[in-house]
C-alpha cells in the first residue's frame, strides 16, 4: 500500500516543510484519509512504516480525533453537534429528524453509501447553534425546514 502519484507528491511536500517525522504526522493522516477514504489499520501501518513511528503512536492520534474515521463513510457526513448550546435551540430534534428520515441512526450509513450520520462534541459555533456540518460545510441556524432542503439538496 501506498500513496497515489499525486499523493506521494503532496506527502513530500508535508515532509518537507515539517520539522520533524513526527510533526508530518497529522498532515499526513489527512493526507491518508482523502486518499484512501479512512484510516484502516493498512493505511495506518503504512503512515507508521513512512514516518518511522510507532504504529500505536499513530494508532492513538487516529482514535483520539474525531475528524479521522477508521471505517469508510458516506459520500456526504452528516455531523450534529452535541453539546449544549445546540441541544438547547434543538439539535436533538433534528438529529431525530434526520435519522428518521434517512432510516438510520448515529454511526450508521444509508444502503446507497450516500450518508453517514453522526452526534459530535462542540463544532465551535455555538453563537449559530444548531450547526450541522456536512463534511467540511457548516450550516448554521438549522431548524428542521433547512434541514429538510439540505439532505433535498445533497440527494
Amino acid at each position: 500500500m501506498d500513496f497515489s502519484g499525486e499523493a506521494e507528491k503532496e506527502f513530500q511536500l508535508i515532509l518537507e516543510r515539517s520539522e520533524n517525522k513526527q510533526g508530518a504526522l497529522m498532515m499526513t493522516l489527512h493526507l491518508a484519509q482523502r486518499e484512501y477514504g479512512c484510516i484502516s489499520p493498512e493505511v495506518e501501518e503504512m503512515i507508521a512504516d513512512r514516518l518511522e513511528l510507532t504504529l500505536a503512536y499513530v494508532h492513538g492520534v487516529v482514535t483520539f480525533y474525531t475528524f479521522f474515521h477508521t471505517e469508510s463513510v458516506g459520500k456526504y457526513l452528516l455531523q450534529f453537534c452535541s453539546t449544549l448550546p445546540c441541544a438547547l435551540r434543538g439539535s436533538e430534534e433534528l438529529f431525530d429528524h434526520c435519522s428518521k428520515k434517512l432510516g438510520i441512526k448515529a454511526g450508521e450509513t444509508t444502503q446507497d453509501g450516500k450518508f453517514t450520520l453522526v452526534k459530535v462534541e462542540c463544532l465551535g459555533s455555538c453563537g449559530t447553534s444548531p450547526v450541522v456540518q456536512v463534511n467540511e460545510d457548516y450550516h448554521e441556524e438549522m431548524n428542521i425546514e433547512k434541514l429538510d432542503k439540505l439532505l433535498d439538496s445533497l440527494e
